[in-house]
């Protein structure tokens, strides 16, 4: 019984190897780690922001595990959050163009939007509410709950 058990690892793990290097090395869809950075340019990248609210973009998919988990974090800011913080979650392989416009390297990624559209921070990977409400705040921005 141990011998089927080492042999079906075995056999799983060379597939898994194999999926991982016609990929590129990489996964299908998000980055192998967080990763926390300034925007590029930061002072050139503008985006359309016509709610004059502080925005969070949501780049992300369904099919994507850890979007998956992202979801339910969204909502959450999204209804505790509505009129003082615009929430956008942007499906990338529905919405392509939209996608295309944040110059994204893995998903999900969160970018943080000024009123006026400039990006203020962005981060790649999963990200929790406290963190989310954190950055907000070292950003210079406060949100009360509205419950």
């Amino acid at each position: 019984m141990n011998v089927k058990i080492v042999i079906m690892a075995a056999v799983m793990m060379g597939v898994g190897t194999l999926v991982v290097l016609n990929r590129g090395g990489a996964s299908s869809c998000c980055p192998p780690t967080s990763h926390l950075h300034a925007p590029i340019a930061a002072n050139e990248r503008m985006y359309d922001n016509p709610s004059g609210l502080p925005r969070l973009v949501e780049l992300g998919s369904t099919m994507c595990i850890p979007c998956q988990i992202m979801k339910p974090i969204i909502e959450e800011l999204t209804a505790d959050y509505a009129g003082s913080l615009d929430v956008i979650f942007v499906d990338v392989v529905t919405h392509e163009n939209e996608a295309k416009k944040y110059t994204i390297e893995g998903i999900p990624t969160q970018v943080f939007v000024s009123p006026s559209g400039k990006e203020l921070f962005r981060h790649e990977g999963i990200l929790s509410k406290a963190d989310i409400l954190a950055k907000w705040t070292e950003l210079g921005f406060s949100f009360s709950d509205t419950d």
